[in-house]
């Protein structure tokens, strides 16, 4: 039983849901497909990338797998969970670090993340709360109130949400877009030791030399499909050792010369 699994997920936004104007004719009449006949398995304990372009359908799949919005076809589970019809086990199973600075900004860092705590169950959660400030650089932050903190800092409170209840599968969804050298470096540092122990990490990042230094696989997505899955190692040889070219040479490629590559 894999730690994440699509089956054949597709998303098509209806006109109406998303505003889009420049329509597409689906099999199911006019709307915006987001995602087309996706399907993926990740191992419990990998670390994993999630590459493409903007509007590639990244953020989408991870919103059907943290149950945001619903897959118009297909399947997708958390540790056997499916995300649907098994929901509460299927959330308390992930962790998502979302790309907005999303926060209540009535609370202090500490009782935003006892409220997450309690969310899920976590009545006496201090000392992993405490460790994950540490971790975190948070510790001389955690009774500020959310609306004092710098961008950098809040975004900081939503690793930390993320990672609350200890979920087996964390997804970070560019989680140093706009941060400084600092967090980055200890952010990466803590998320590796989790790895270490276990957990399994799914990273979206626009920073590739992240990718090529932290993730055992990587799948590369484009118009909402999968046009490469492979080893990290295996893509990197492809484009003599840089992920960066290997990502140009696939997004430019022609359609009919992509063929997906499963390690």
């Amino acid at each position: 039983m894999p730690a994440v699994s699509f089956e054949h997920v597709s998303k098509i936004f209806s006109p109406r849901a998303s505003g889009w104007r420049g329509l597409l004719r689906t099999p199911t009449g006019p709307g915006f497909q987001a995602l087309d006949d996706v399907s993926l398995s990740i191992e419990h304990g990998e670390f994993f990338a999630l590459l493409g372009p903007n509007g590639a359908g990244k953020t989408t799949l991870i919103s059907v797998l943290a149950g945001l919005c619903k897959a118009t076809q297909g399947r997708a589970s958390v540790c056997g969970h499916d995300v649907v019809t098994d929901y509460q086990s299927a959330r308390r199973s992930l962790g998502v670090v979302p790309q907005e600075l999303v926060y209540d900004p009535f609370f202090t860092v500490r009782e935003t993340l006892r409220i997450q705590s309690g969310y899920f169950g976590f009545r006496h959660n201090d000392d992993w709360i405490d460790e994950i400030l540490a971790n975190l650089g948070l510790t001389d932050k955690a009774d500020e109130n959310m609306r004092a903190l710098s961008g950098g800092m809040k975004r900081r409170v939503l690793v930390a949400q993320a990672l609350v209840h200890r979920p087996p599968v964390i997804v970070l969804d560019e989680p140093t877009a706009g941060v400084d050298v600092d967090l980055r470096r200890s952010l990466w540092e803590f998320i590796s030791r989790l790895n270490r122990q276990g957990h399994t990490i799914i990273l979206t990042t626009h920073y590739l030399e992240e990718a090529e230094m932290l993730c055992h696989r990587t799948a590369m997505l484009k118009g909402g499909r999968i046009v490469a899955l492979d080893t990290t190692k295996a893509l990197l040889a492809r484009a003599g050792g840089n992920l960066e070219q290997a990502f140009i040479q696939i997004m430019n490629a022609e359609p009919s010369t992509l063929s997906e590559v499963s390690a």
